[in-house]
């Protein structure tokens, strides 16, 4: 990527135009990252990038904004501009196109305000990005309050910047966050939605998550998270304090987690405030389910897919049935484990185990169990269907359920191996029609454990 990023600055120069690269690329350079993405800026309009570039793509030309695909990668290319007054929280009135520094000081942080010349290797620092790179500090170019006006998701991006790259937010910076923090909600679910997955995926998270709460952004945002801070729990099995500290410490200890899972470990304890209550000792009875409709609704809120939604929720629901997997029934419990979504609903119990009492003895027993039932040979699939049944003489209807739930069962739990086996089970438990069967009581024990 870095080769065609080189390549459309070499282009642009040699038809005397100025180009750069800026952004995120730079900062990342100077930092000894490798850049997931190259921007550059350049004195060129428009019109003249896409002369240069027959297959660029005019994005934004109002803003002087082209793509240019290049060797199967995309560059952003921009004109320098100059930005008019913000009237929407987020998009300029008008811009004008200005000289590379003018550019620089409309940008939002120090460390995204380095230009570099990847012809000659000189990086030009108009706003300090490096001294800031140099002791880890985001602030934003010029006085914070008006950066935040202009862009209200700034906010969000100084927190989220802040725990990917391990750096502290400058005082006045945070200090004009916390104080604007209640429009973040002028943006839209999405904007939103993207930076507190993004925020929610880095090893900072915990870091990310915290700031969000001092800052007032968590209450803007999720404000059923932010409940769950003072929420006591019983020490016995949550010596690590409250129902927000229990939170944030399960989110430092998920390993590499996708946001579905990372969003789903913070939102897994949301049903705890409302589910509050004090008998013999502290209990949050249904917590689970509580929490699994508030997690629906959230994802909604905040604009997650069907299938993100669904999945999040299922791992808030669930979270709670690890724990009783060695006491299950072993067809349940391998039902359980051969499930795609088991991974993410072990390592959720192993946060959560190792952001309370630590014990990891059921964790350890059903990975151990998962990784014994992924070393057998593939399923074949079930031993009978429904038209086995029909070939019995049974109505079709609700039963046939019951009956194929009851072999797959057996199956899962050794007790039939074959489609004979299958067949006789049947019939000794589930009599045809026409004959009088004595076994209604293993009957009901097949519905109950289906």
């Amino acid at each position: 990527m870095r080769d065609g990023a080189v390549e459309v600055a070499r282009r642009l120069r040699d038809h005397r135009f100025t180009a750069y690269w800026v952004g995120g690329c730079v900062r990342d350079l100077e930092m000894g990252r490798d850049p997931h993405d190259y921007d550059i800026a350049t004195d060129a309009r428009p019109s003249e990038v896409a002369t240069l570039f027959p297959d660029a793509v005019l994005v934004g030309v109002k803003f002087g904004v082209v793509v240019v695909p290049l060797n199967g990668h995309h560059y952003e290319v921009s004109t320098f501009r100059a930005e008019g007054p913000y009237v929407d929280g987020r998009r300029p009135s008008r811009v004008e196109f200005v000289d590379p520094q003018s550019d620089v000081m409309r940008r939002d942080f120090t460390i995204n305000g380095l230009l570099h010349d990847p012809l000659t290797g000189r990086t030009i620092d108009y706003v300090g990005g490096r001294a800031d790179i140099a002791t880890r500090t985001i602030r934003t170019i010029g006085q914070p309050q008006i950066r935040f006006a202009e862009d209200r998701l700034r906010m969000l991006r100084a927190v989220r910047l802040a725990a990917e790259l391990e750096f502290d937010i400058d005082h006045d910076t945070f200090q004009a966050i916390a104080e604007q923090a209640a429009a973040i909600t002028e943006v839209s679910a999405e904007r939103i939605r993207d930076e507190l997955v993004r925020l929610l995926v880095v090893p900072g998270r915990a870091k990310g998550v915290r700031l969000l709460h001092a800052s007032g952004l968590l209450q803007a945002v999720l404000p059923e998270v932010a409940a769950t801070a003072g929420v006591p729990q019983p020490p016995e099995f949550h010596p690590e304090g409250d129902v927000f500290t229990h939170t944030v410490l399960a989110l430092e200890h998920l390993r590499n987690p996708s946001p579905v899972l990372a969003m789903a470990t913070l939102l897994h304890d949301i049903g705890k405030p409302p589910t509050l209550s004090v008998s013999d000792r502290i209990r949050f009875n249904e917590h689970d389910v509580v929490g699994a409709e508030m997690a629906g609704v959230i994802c909604r809120r905040v604009r997650f897919s069907g299938g993100d939604t669904e999945r999040i929720v299922a791992l808030v629901r669930n979270h709670l049935r690890v724990k009783d997997l060695p006491k299950m029934r072993p067809a349940k419990a391998t039902r359980f484990l051969l499930n795609p979504a088991s991974a993410d609903h072990l390592e959720l119990h192993r946060a959560d185990c190792l952001a309370s009492h630590g014990n990891l003895d059921v964790y350890q027993w059903a990975t151990a169990r998962r990784q014994q039932l992924a070393a057998q040979p593939p399923d074949r699939g079930h031993l009978i269907s429904g038209d086995d049944l029909l070939k019995l003489g049974y109505v079709p209807g609700p039963q046939y359920k019951t009956i194929l739930d009851y072999v797959e069962d057996a199956r899962l739990e050794g007790k039939v191996r074959t489609r004979e086996e299958a067949l006789a089970l049947i019939r000794t438990v589930f009599p045809p029609p026409g004959r009088t069967g004595s076994l209604s009581g293993e009957l009901t024990d097949g519905v109950n454990h289906t």
